[in-house]
């Protein structure tokens, strides 16, 4: 969770994951508006970082935000999370960054990006892939950020420079700015229409899908 105003972070909270998303929320955010000196009200936007990642945590966070939009008549900002997490990466300029998080089952969410002097550009969609896919996929020199890394690191760091996790890991102050530049662009989002970006169907539609 991050506050930014004019593309300054100036208040950011990072808590480990936690199974009781719901009840740290909003807490969590209370607690960072008033680092900031703000309350909810003062909000010109509200940026949400939409996945892929934890379905029960996506659907949270964007429930959640919703809410608030809605109640609050704030614009909301889509911010993918695997874009957020490129901007982590600390790469220099020209250099090929892979954000690629644990997506279980023996497979890993990543996107590849290119490093320029404005931040990632991105070189490819999000996917599910395995981790010995991924790799055949990286062209070194490549610097790969996200959680893939470390439990992969055996396929994965022949082909890329691995950034450690505990220190290069999605922040709310990234996502808080990646919204802002959105707003600045007019790029707002139908809190209606905005739906996780879950790259693999839920489980409880695969289970659905095997029973039809």
């Amino acid at each position: 969770m991050g506050v930014v105003r004019d593309g300054v972070v100036l208040a950011e909270a990072v808590q480990p994951e936690s199974r009781s998303h719901a009840q740290s929320l909003p807490s969590m955010v209370a607690r960072v508006l008033a680092d900031a000196g703000l309350d909810i009200q003062a909000l010109d936007g509200l940026a949400v970082s939409i996945g892929p990642g934890s379905f029960t945590g996506l659907r949270i966070a964007l429930g959640y935000a919703k809410g608030v939009a809605f109640a609050g008549r704030v614009p909301l900002l889509a911010v993918p999370t695997l874009e957020a997490l490129a901007w982590a990466a600390d790469a220099a300029p020209g250099e090929r960054v892979c954000a690629a998080l644990d997506a279980r089952k023996g497979e890993v969410y990543a996107a590849v990006f290119e490093s320029t002097v404005g931040g990632p550009r991105r070189l490819t969609p999000d996917a599910a892939l395995r981790p010995t896919e991924l790799a055949a996929r990286l062209e070194p020199p490549c610097v790969l950020v996200g959680d893939a890394g470390t439990v992969y690191r055996d396929v994965l760091g022949g082909r890329a420079a691995i950034r450690p996790f505990t220190t290069h890991h999605p922040r709310g102050g990234i996502v808080a700015r990646l919204g802002w530049q959105r707003l600045v662009a007019g790029e707002t989002a139908n809190p209606g229409d905005l739906e996780p970006v879950y790259v693999r169907p839920p489980e409880a539609e695969l289970a659905r899908s095997a029973s039809r």
